[in-house]
């Protein structure tokens, strides 16, 4: 009988061999340096998670809502074997890439966790003072957390308010990174803060970026929040990343204007947010559009930059509209929903 062999490894060997995450008796591993990435699933951010609303307006009254308002989301899957990578290639829409991709070769699993939280944070922030720049609401900056041995930890508290560093008054997390990136580490920086109803000074030397020790950090997440009593809330757990940060604006935007912002329609997207209202793009885009046009989404907002990619994913009659701003998105929404022409990625 003849042993059929592909580059020299008996086909049963290779079966074995291939469907193994280390060599037997070893420590060796044998996963590929690729991951998967294809559709994650989708939260409707004018909805309930565990019965919480994901994004939670307190201190002024909600306008309702109607239809759905929903982020997308891109999953992962690491630590493949060879036999598990080749089954995802052949048999679904995932897109294979180099892991580093992923997971950078110089972070450690901990520290990518850790970046992935201080981008999620950062785009709440972001998109909670886009919303209120877009609605002419104050905004102050308050602290969520420190990075654990970091120059603020011990120094500033969950909960403190920014209002001013170095004798500048500040009322954005953005002026507060600006200020700080204008230093080198070693530099000292001033805070003044608003503590449990009093007033705080606190003069800190920033420490150095552990990646790079020519960049001054100061270790500190922090979050914007509307003055005069008004608080918003995001209430979505293990999502990482900033592409959240549209959607979640357009929904504060929604529950605090009356009518409907997305016509009653169905509607996602995805991209980051800036303060200023700047849409960014994003990865992943194909399998998100993908994911929207299958559960039966009809528009998808899609940052310009991203508009090749999101036709690869386009299917059936969702339309992909192409915005460069919050001010667009809304426009996308509103002319969806009258039957008007829509700036499409086509």
């Amino acid at each position: 009988m003849r042993t059929l062999v592909w580059g020299g490894v008996p086909v049963l060997a290779l079966a074995a061999l291939v469907s193994m995450d280390h060599i037997p008796g070893t420590d060796i591993s044998l996963t590929v340096p690729y991951a998967a990435e294809g559709p994650g699933p989708m939260f409707d951010t004018l909805g309930e998670v565990d019965g919480i609303p994901v994004v939670e307006i307190d201190g002024a009254e909600s306008d309702d809502t109607a239809g759905e308002l929903r982020m997308t989301t891109v999953s992962v899957r690491s630590g493949m074997t060879l036999a598990q990578a080749l089954s995802r290639w052949l048999t679904t829409d995932d897109t294979l890439v180099p892991i580093e991709q992923v997971f950078p070769p110089d972070l450690s699993p901990e520290e990518v966790e850790q970046a992935n939280k201080q981008a999620f944070t950062s785009s709440e922030a972001a998109a909670t003072v886009a919303a209120m720049n877009h609605l002419g609401r104050p905004v102050e900056i308050v602290v969520a957390d420190t990075i654990p041995e970091s120059a603020a930890t011990g120094r500033l508290l969950s909960g403190d308010v920014i209002v001013g560093v170095d004798g500048q008054g500040v009322d954005k997390p953005g002026q507060v990174q600006e200020i700080v990136r204008s230093k080198k580490p070693g530099d000292d920086i001033t805070l003044e803060l608003r503590r449990d109803g009093r007033t705080v000074t606190e003069t800190i030397e920033l420490g150095e970026n552990p990646h790079d020790g020519r960049v001054p950090m100061l270790g500190v997440y922090m979050n914007s929040q509307p003055v005069n009593g008004l608080e918003v809330s995001y209430n979505l757990q293990d999502i990482g990343g900033p592409s959240a940060g549209m959607i979640f604006s357009l929904a504060v935007i929604d529950k605090l204007t009356p009518g409907e912002l997305n016509a009653g329609r169905t509607v996602a997207g995805t991209g980051t947010i800036a303060e200023d209202g700047s849409v960014g793009t994003i990865g992943g885009i194909e399998h998100k559009v993908r994911a929207a046009a299958e559960d039966g989404v009809e528009l998808f907002l899609a940052p310009a930059g991203n508009c090749a990619g999101a036709l690869k994913g386009q299917k059936g009659d969702i339309v992909v509209a192409k915005v460069n701003n919050l001010a667009e998105a809304i426009t996308a929404m509103e002319d969806f929903g009258a039957g008007r022409d829509v700036v499409t990625c086509g």
